[in-house]
């Protein structure tokens, strides 16, 4: 078989069979990528009986190592723990680029640090917005300075996501490229026969039921669009600890019949639970690229959506503040233009905006960038994680030194030589 162009390590704590964002971005990217002759394979920690090496659809290759979530699908920080399992990966799949995803996966940070101390090249994709002001969000901003401080390329979902990346990690905007999500188009169509709405209008939620979600939004806008509209049902996908407060909210205005909790949907059920309705319900506080509308409006929905960096055009979608006044105003504005909608020309319109075809290609850009940088060495490389801070940058300092020296332990224990190397396999489509 054909040398691949590129071998890719995809590593993140969030991965299938865990659903999300993040998972479909990884999947979707790396079969995309698969497609363009790369050899991607992916490194997330082991989902309950699911350990080891797996192979997905079209050859995609899966390491689910030994390490059980933590807190919120994250492994527990180690930071030297992972580190030969993380070298005998990178050597046995001979690797040239390790793409990290997400901000708060420990596997990530973890991953690309030794990576950098091994010489590899390392692009890092941030997919969310979090604040300055809380003790969590310092915490965390300091570790992606951190992480940053070392990186050959960035990439954000959008101009929002962007703009606050660069100013938590204080990285450089020239390293920062802008990407958006996109939707398999093919997998969220219209309805063949849409639903009426003269007589039942039905507004679709699915979220995870958190805060950062807008849940508790949820449960003061859902009372008062439903006493405005006797004619308006909702339908909620989706599960988290908020749930509870929604479910008291449906007994206290006596909402059984007008409100319906589904739960988790798994993503292949997604699409069924969108098509039977008219308008999507995002509420998210924070979002950087929310997925979830991307497969709303492929399948023809009118989208009423907070403040969070619109990723779709005007007339697709209707912006509200994130306070319950203004989205009841935001969904009377829905109501109004939606016999103007038309699900199949939205459909075809999504097609053409948002296609994992051109996320990939726009990809492999970033990854030939990173592979452009120099190499530097760890003088060079310490001198960086100085500036991060007073004390920070020398605790960071240290952090590297020790790994750099293990590395080379390992070197002298196992010589790269002896890591045997995997076969590439082909699989036909």
């Amino acid at each position: 078989m054909a040398e691949p162009k590129l071998r890719v390590l995809m590593v993140s704590d969030f991965f299938f069979p865990n659903f999300g964002g993040v998972e479909n971005h990884i999947y979707y990217l790396s079969q995309c990528l698969l497609n363009l002759g790369h050899k991607v394979v992916v490194m997330t920690h082991a989902y309950g009986n699911r350990t080891g090496v797996r192979y997905m659809t079209g050859g995609l290759k899966v390491y689910y190592v030994p390490w059980r979530p933590f807190a919120m699908q994250n492994t527990f920080p180690t930071v030297y723990g992972t580190l030969p399992i993380v070298r005998t990966i990178l050597k046995r799949e001979r690797i040239t680029v390790v793409h990290g995803h997400q901000a708060f996966s420990t596997l990530c940070h973890e991953a690309l640090m030794h990576a950098r101390t091994m010489g590899y090249r390392v692009v890092f994709t941030d997919h969310s917005l979090y604040g300055f002001a809380d003790v969590g969000s310092i915490h965390m901003n300091k570790v992606l300075q951190f992480t940053l401080a070392d990186i050959d390329q960035a990439i954000c979902v959008s101009h929002t996501s962007k703009e606050n990346t660069v100013l938590r990690s204080g990285l450089s905007p020239g390293k920062v490229f802008m990407i958006p999500n996109a939707v398999d188009t093919a997998m969220f169509k219209p309805a063949d026969v849409r639903p009426s709405s003269d007589d039942v209008i039905t507004i679709v939620v699915i979220s995870r039921l958190v805060y950062r979600k807008g849940a508790d939004l949820l449960v003061e806008v859902i009372p008062e669009v439903c006493r405005l509209y006797p004619n308006v049902r909702f339908v909620v996908g989706g599960d988290g600890p908020k749930h509870v407060r929604l479910e008291e909210m449906r007994e206290k205005h006596s909402l059984q019949d007008r409100v319906e909790m589904l739960g988790a949907v798994p993503h292949s059920r997604v699409r069924s639970v969108l098509v039977t309705g008219h308008i999507f319900l995002n509420s998210s506080l924070t979002e950087a690229f929310c997925i979830a509308i991307l497969e709303a409006a492929s399948c023809g929905l009118l989208t009423v959506s907070t403040r969070v960096g619109g990723v779709l055009p005007d007339d697709m979608v209707v912006l509200a503040e994130p306070d319950p006044d203004d989205m009841v105003r935001a969904i009377e504005k829905a109501i109004s233009i939606l016999p103007s909608i038309n699900p199949e020309e939205m459909h075809n319109r999504m097609k053409k905006l948002y296609s994992w075809q051109d996320v990939a290609k726009r990809t492999e850009i970033v990854y030939d960038r990173a592979l452009k940088c120099s190499n530097r060495n760890l003088l060079e490389r310490l001198s960086r994680f100085l500036s991060c801070g007073a004390w920070a940058g020398k605790v960071f300092c240290m952090v590297m030194i020790i790994d750099y020296l293990l590395w080379r332990l390992l070197q002298f224990l196992q010589p790269d030589d002896d890591v045997e190397e995997a076969p590439d396999i082909n699989f036909c489509n």
